[in-house]
């Protein structure tokens, strides 16, 4: 089984061209059904605060990290919805906008290295970045073409707004293209909650706890969704399909483009060994000397067999019972209990030998360390701390020489971790769970139970985008809807401001 190969154009933006595609932009944004975003950063800070047991604590932690960090690239996904095509179809366009910040701004090594291992270009970022300030609006930054304008522009289109693991990007969001972060989280989600009304949808939440997909990493909930698509349109089922379609960029426009291949997914006889921890959570501190195989593909054709197998087992045992039931209707009461026994210890060796070998085959073993820090990953700076790269280094000369060409070309997958690129697979998969989870009675298109829940790495709870009747918005952002909608645009009983400059 293979899923259909496309060809993705993104629309390299950066400061050169940023004028003149800002119409294309803003009309996309108008346009859309909902849009997806995704950002790269210079660096997070410490790990250890970003995943205090405290939500509070945590949003301080990502404040901090986003008045001293920067946003190096944002990724910018429309999809429009035809409604006068077959099935769901969508247009999409797809951004990626390269930044750069004209404050001084922290930037990691190990940010660095991440990135350059994905294929950004530090160059042509300080040659041609947008740039822009972080905080509140300076001088004539309300009313030029910008990026804080363009941020105005996508709040004043009022869509549906998707991300993946995102508390983090809209905590970045809201510093360096919108206002001073407020001190309390209770007043940053009142303000989150009026400058998204249609709702924020959190895609690794959706794939976690309604897809309920075995991983949740931005790459393989993308590809599983899009192989489940594919299956679903070559059997013909009943239920609709997901097509994509995109724009026909000519003349100038088409030196702008970057066409990014989706190739096809492979099958594969032969058994390759899996990298465990990418398996559990897309990211390996080894990048590609690991002599494991990093294939997104294969990570889920073996997490497939393996749930077959727990299927089979279930049902084989299932007649077993029944079969057993039928013989010991006639059989004496020592008999019957004995037979029980053996019945109940055969289903905890086979437990026993499921969870081993899922364990091998899909990384669950993996699970052990610290997932927060790989659920970083997916904000495009998480990278090792110090101690691990001194423990990678060391390893590299032992294992170079084991490494072949070809499981290294797996791995480098040239600059496929961009934000545009990033922020069309998180839109992919909101669209698909939409199909799925599709509810007539929900006017915008979207998961309606995933609204305005966020993501929280080893919380069982999501963050509630909801403003409390505690929480007051802040001074800087009531000042920023007045410049979105028009005085008086805020309702009288929320524009009480905390006094948050």
């Amino acid at each position: 089984m293979t899923s259909p190969s496309m060809v993705v154009p993104v629309i390299d933006v950066q400061n050169d061209n940023f004028k003149e595609l800002w119409p294309s932009m803003v009309l996309a944004f108008k346009t859309s059904s909902f849009i997806a975003l995704d950002t790269e950063l210079s660096g997070l800070g410490s790990r250890k605060a970003l995943l205090a047991e405290s939500v509070e604590d945590r949003y301080k932690a990502i404040c901090h990290a986003a008045r001293t960090r920067s946003v190096l690239s944002l990724g910018i996904a429309c999809y429009r919805k035809l409604d006068e095509k077959a099935d769901s179809t969508y247009l999409v366009q797809v951004y990626n906008l390269t930044l750069l910040c004209t404050e001084e701004y922290i930037i990691e090594p190990q940010s660095v290295q991440f990135l350059v291992q994905h294929g950004f270009d530090f160059n042509k970022q300080y040659a041609q970045g947008v740039p822009y300030n972080k905080g509140n609006d300076k001088g004539g930054d309300a009313h030029g073409v910008n990026m804080r304008s363009l941020f105005v522009e996508l709040l004043r289109a009022n869509k549906p707004l998707v991300v993946h693991n995102g508390l983090i990007d809209m905590v970045f969001l809201y510093q360096c293209f919108y206002a001073h972060l407020p001190e309390k989280l209770g007043t940053f989600i009142a303000d989150l909650s009026q400058m998204f009304p249609a709702g924020i949808y959190d895609t690794k939440y959706a794939t976690e706890y309604e897809l309920r997909f075995t991983a949740s990493y931005l790459e393989y909930a993308y590809k599983k969704c899009k192989l489940d698509n594919a299956r679903s349109i070559e059997a013909n089922k009943a239920g609709p399909g997901l097509f994509l379609e995109f724009c026909n960029y000519t003349g100038r426009l088409q030196s702008y483009v970057d066409y990014r291949p989706c190739l096809d997914s492979q099958g594969h006889d032969g058994t390759l060994n899996i990298c465990i921890q990418f398996s559990a959570y897309g990211w390996c501190p080894n990048g590609a000397q690991c002599p494991m195989s990093h294939d997104t593909d294969l990570i889920i054709q073996q997490d497939e067999k393996t749930k077959e197998d727990k299927k089979k087992k279930r049902k084989r045992r299932k007649k077993q019972k029944a079969a057993r039931e039928a013989e010991e209707d006639g059989l004496p009461n020592e008999k019957r209990a004995h037979l029980e026994d053996m019945e109940q210890e055969q289903e905890v060796q086979e437990t026993i030998a499921t969870a081993s070998e899922h364990q091998k085959s899909s990384g669950e073993a993996a699970r052990v360390d610290d997932p927060g820090r790989m659920d970083m990953a997916e904000n495009g700076s998480t990278v090792p701390s110090a101690q691990d790269l001194t423990t990678v280094d060391s390893k590299d000369a032992q294992q170079t020489s084991k490494v072949s060409v070809g499981a290294r070309e797996r791995k480098v997958e040239g600059g496929t971790h961009r934000a545009g690129f990033d922020a069309f697979m998180t839109g992919y998969i909101f669209a698909f769970a939409s199909i799925l989870k599709s509810d007539e009675s929900v006017a915008q298109a979207g998961v309606h139970a995933c609204v305005n829940k966020l993501y929280l790495s080893g919380k069982s709870l999501p963050l509630q985008v909801v403003k409390s009747s505690f929480s007051k918005s802040s001074k800087a952002h009531m000042h920023k809807m007045e410049q979105v909608w028009g005085k008086g645009s805020c309702d009288s009983s929320t524009a009480k401001a905390d006094g948050t400059a």
